[in-house]
This record gives structure tokens, C-alpha cells and sequence, in this order.
């Protein structure tokens, strides 16, 4: 296991432990307290466990090597997993959501003062998870754990909406006993949002959505500062899991011989792989300087074919059949990002 995997295993496996404690008192904290608000929170903590036992799996499902029928690897497991995880919290808490809305006109007991006590801890142990997270996430460049870090964030902001709403209701008394209830609302709301962004995520990720611009801008920065490399044309970013792969198009001199541009193409994915630990692959083409491009309509190298129109003009060559030639030809032609190639 490399040491990026075993960090970010770590983290997560450590994050299991927390929440199941946590969702375990709140689940029990809630039922005695008559506290729905609790309940509703342990739901959130119950969820994240089972997001980061999804987590654990895909993490070593990704570590598997590539085989004959996945040569870039098992990597989007994680991918696969998240999609499905976020579907279930946004239903699991949709359910929760239902149940409120039914209690929140009738009254019902006033939970005890200890309820207090839990939601206060757990805002507090929530909001050190986040630090924890944060720092593993970014020191390994793990986005996993990043969002993961986001989401404790978004506990802690839940569990003060708990400790505001069980206020409201010990110490205003039967008059705001639907506090609670509007509490756990709030933690809904909050536990769908985070479903959602986890959800659109990982299915940009799925869809190989380009890396984010900054982490693209440092790569380029790398490649272009690599001797004999003069520009990069075309640089697109995948994420799979927690590791991405890049393919590059860099413009070198013409006349160099085909050994020479090969070791430039090597060194650029050398370094590339060396700066930054989670990018599993890269694939370098290599174009010549200066590239000749076919006159035509300007178009962002990063948006696949463009079709271009070439004039032929004073075309004096008979025809194969013997007929005159227009005076004009246009010739209509489809340039690829693959090569430069272009097909007539």
C-alpha cells in the first residue's frame, strides 16, 4: 500500500471509529431524551459511517494493479461508491425529514438538560475531526478527504442547530416545543445539500470533468519548465478516486531527431510524476515548434474536432473526366486533437 493510500486510510478508518460512537450515543441520547433533533443527527453520523465504510472498500478495491481488462486500473471504485453512498443519505434524510414534518405540530415531551450536553460535545469533536481532515487532505491532495473534512464542517453546524433548537425547547417550555423538530429540519436540509454536492462530485469525476484549473495550471507550469519544451498546446486533467491521470500535447523543436524529443517527453512525465505523488499516470504527445496550424476558425484546443474550411484557389488542373475545375475548390477538412492530423 503506498503511503498515500495508507494515510488516507488512516484517516478515514479513524473517522469510522468517531462517528460510530458519536451516532451510537445520539441514536440512544435521542430515543431516552425524546429529542427528534438527536435522532436526525444520529442519522447524519450512522450515514457517514456507512459512506466511509463504502470509502474503505473502494480505497482497497483502487489499490488493486491494472490487469488485461482494466489497463488504467480499479481507481474509480471510489467513484462508483460515492455516487451510490450520496443517494442513500439523501433518502435516508428526505425519510427523516418526513417524520418531522408529522411531529412538528404535535407536542411532546421536553427532552432532559443531558441532551444538551451531547449535542454540545459533539459540535465540539465534529469541529476537530474537520482540522484533522483538513490538514490529511491537503497534505496528500486527497479530495476524498477533503470533502469528508467539509462534511464534519457540516456536522458541527448541524449539531449547533440541535443545541439551539433543544435550548429553545428545555428552557422556553411547552410553547416552543416544535423547536426541536425545526432543528432536525435544519440538519436535513444541511445532510441533503452535502448529499447533493458528494452526488454531482463524484459523477463530474465519473465523467472525466477536467482536474481543478489550479492543479492544471501547476502541471503545465512544471512541463513547461522543462528544458527544451517551448509551449504546452493541450493539457487536459482526469480525477479517478484519489489519484488523476494527465495527457499532455507539448510543442518541441521540429528538427530535433526522434531519440531527442522522446527523452524530453520522458523527462516532462518524470518530473510530473515525481511533483506530485497522486498522479498515477501521464500520457505526453509530442508536437513540433513552430506548429502549423490550417487557417480557419480560431477554437479552444480543449474542446475536441474542429472543423475548419480550406480555399484552393486557381485550380487549372483538367478533371479525371476531362471537364474544366471551378475557379474556386473548397475543401472541408476535420482537425483533430490526436496527432495534429488532419483528414481530408
Amino acid at each position: 500500500m503506498s503511503t498515500l493510500y495508507q494515510e488516507v486510510t488512516r484517516a478515514a478508518a479513524f473517522g469510522l471509529l468517531v462517528n460510530l460512537l458519536l451516532g451510537t450515543v445520539k441514536l440512544i441520547g435521542g430515543i431516552i431524551g425524546n429529542s427528534f433533533a438527536l435522532i436526525a443527527d444520529a442519522v447524519n453520523s450512522i450515514g457517514d459511517v456507512v459512506t466511509t465504510i463504502a470509502v474503505l472498500f473502494a480505497l482497497r478495491v483502487a489499490q488493486r494493479p491494472a490487469d488485461a481488462e482494466h489497463p488504467y486500473g480499479h481507481t474509480r471504485a471510489e467513484g462508483i461508491a460515492a455516487t451510490n453512498v450520496a443517494l442513500l443519505v439523501i433518502i435516508s434524510a428526505l425519510l427523516v425529514g418526513w417524520e418531522a414534518i408529522q411531529r412538528i405540530t404535535v407536542p411532546h415531551a421536553i427532552p432532559p438538560v443531558w441532551t444538551l450536553w451531547i449535542a454540545g460535545a459533539n459540535m465540539l469533536i465534529k469541529e476537530g475531526l474537520y482540522q484533522y481532515k483538513i490538514r490529511v487532505g491537503k497534505r496528500t491532495g486527497s479530495a476524498a478527504i477533503i470533502a469528508n473534512a467539509w462534511d464534519h464542517r457540516s456536522d458541527a453546524f448541524c449539531s449547533l442547530a440541535v443545541l439551539i433548537g433543544l435550548g429553545a425547547v428545555r428552557f422556553g417550555r411547552e410553547s416552543l416545543f416544535w423547536a426541536d423538530d425545526v432543528a432536525s429540519l435544519v440538519v436535513v436540509a444541511a445532510i441533503v445539500w452535502t448529499g447533493v454536492q458528494l452526488f454531482r462530485s463524484s459523477a463530474n469525476e465519473l465523467m472525466d470533468a477536467q482536474a481543478d484549473p489550479e492543479f492544471v495550471k501547476q502541471i503545465e507550469r512544471i512541463a513547461l519548465n522543462t528544458p527544451g519544451v517551448e509551449e504546452v498546446e493541450t493539457l487536459w486533467v482526469r480525477k479517478s478516486g484519489l489519484e488523476f491521470f494527465a495527457d499532455i500535447h507539448i510543442e518541441v523543436d521540429q528538427h530535433l531527431s526522434v531519440a531527442e524529443g522522446h527523452r524530453i517527453g520522458h523527462e516532462v512525465k518524470d518530473r510530473l510524476v515525481a511533483g506530485f505523488p497522486n498522479l498515477r499516470d501521464v500520457l505526453v504527445h509530442l508536437e513540433p515548434f513552430p506548429h502549423t496550424h490550417v487557417q480557419g476558425n480560431d477554437a479552444d484546443d480543449s474542446r475536441g474536432d474542429r472543423r475548419r474550411t480550406v480555399l484552393v484557389t486557381n485550380v487549372t488542373a483538367p478533371l479525371r473526366d476531362g471537364s474544366k475545375p471551378e475557379n474556386e475548390l473548397r475543401l472541408q477538412t476535420n482537425e483533430t486533437q490526436n496527432g495534429g492530423t488532419t483528414d481530408v
